[in-house]
């Protein structure tokens, strides 16, 4: 399955955007390394920081965009607290979720967008699709098989990530998530701002640190917020009237009842906006 509507571009260069968030997300997350010794008031003083640079990030973007993000931080917050403190799968260093966790995976979200969608990536996309199942597939073999410390759920999680860029909604997004999730995932754990467990808690799946295929695991959050997206811009767009859903310029596509209720009859060509093509 794939959308599609019309892409939103925000950004003059995705992968600037990109590497813009990805580098915020990598001074929080220095900041907030194990050997730092900050505390819980920084923690939060970081959080509140995050949030706001999320909000930034969220005025350039399509209500479209905004809605997928936002369905992305409430999912994936539900999740870190099921799996942290609750099952402690992988642990902070207060054995909590810090208060930036939430905004950034929203964070995250946008940056997989931004970097999906750069005019090279959508030039080459086949090409980085296959660059993604390759270094995936070797990562989660040396786990599997090579490394000193085993990790079937990274393996699990890689072949949820091939599933999702070949049949997912969108193609672009996984490529730049694998991006994106891959290297915080590599920083996070190597400055011990959390660590894994090597086992899940019924001590049945090893578990990397990190995880090979983390992407496919954060994979699942995109796939909420892809999917969910265009019915909360179409319930917020027939509650308000004038509200996300009602396809203006650079909405990120027209909801799918507001597609089905336009009146029949002559057609009017569209007008071209620059760069806008379908999503793959």
């Amino acid at each position: 399955m794939r959308t599609t509507d019309v892409v939103d571009r925000p950004w003059r260069s995705g992968t600037l955007a990109c590497v813009a968030m990805m580098g915020w997300l990598s001074v929080v997350l220095w900041l907030d390394r194990a050997s730092a010794g900050g505390g819980l008031a920084q923690q939060r003083l970081l959080g509140v920081a995050t949030w706001l640079v999320l909000l930034v990030a969220l005025r350039r973007v399509s209500p479209m965009v905004r809605a997928q993000t936002a369905v992305v931080v409430v999912f994936a917050t539900v999740v870190e607290y099921v799996f942290s403190p609750t099952l402690e799968v992988y642990l902070y260093r207060f054995d909590n979720v810090p208060m930036y966790v939430p905004p950034g995976h929203g964070l995250v979200y946008l940056s997989a967008y931004a970097l999906g969608h750069a005019r090279v990536v959508e030039r080459h996309l086949r090409a980085c699709t296959a660059a993604v199942l390759v270094v995936g597939g070797l990562w989660a073999g040396y786990g599997l098989f090579l490394a000193e410390r085993p990790d079937a759920l990274g393996a699990f999680w890689y072949a949820c990530l091939v599933g999702f860029l070949l049949r997912g909604p969108s193609t672009p997004v996984y490529v730049g998530a694998f991006v994106a999730v891959s290297y915080l995932e590599l920083v996070g754990t190597e400055l011990r701002t959390w660590v894994w467990q090597s086992q899940d808690p019924t001590g049945w799946v090893s578990i990397g640190n990190p995880p090979s295929g983390a992407a496919g695991g954060y994979g699942w959050f995109d796939l909420a917020g892809l999917l969910a997206a265009p019915y909360l811009v179409d319930w917020f767009g027939r509650g308000g009237g004038s509200g996300p859903g009602d396809g203006g310029p650079g909405d990120g596509g027209v909801s799918p009842r507001r597609r089905r209720s336009r009146p029949t009859g002559p057609a009017r060509p569209e007008p071209v906006r620059p760069g806008a093509v379908d999503v793959h």
